[in-house]
């Protein structure tokens, strides 16, 4: 009995990400069940890049 959890990210970020990682095809024809274990963790990967480049006063050196 899995309870399926909400989705954090937006269907629109998720579509940008995999069409900047190259793999928005396989997306869009077989669903998550078809992208790698790889492309995933690289998709999660760029979204916490790009949360943190956006924090207010966080200062990357």
């Amino acid at each position: 009995m899995s309870r399926r959890r909400s989705s954090i990210m937006s269907d629109a970020l998720k579509e940008q990400i995999s069409q900047e990682l190259g793999f928005a095809g396989t997306l869009h024809q077989e669903g998550f069940g078809g992208v790698s274990s790889r492309d995933c963790g690289n998709m999660v990967k760029m979204a916490i890049e790009m949360a943190e480049r956006n924090l207010p006063g966080k200062s990357m050196t």
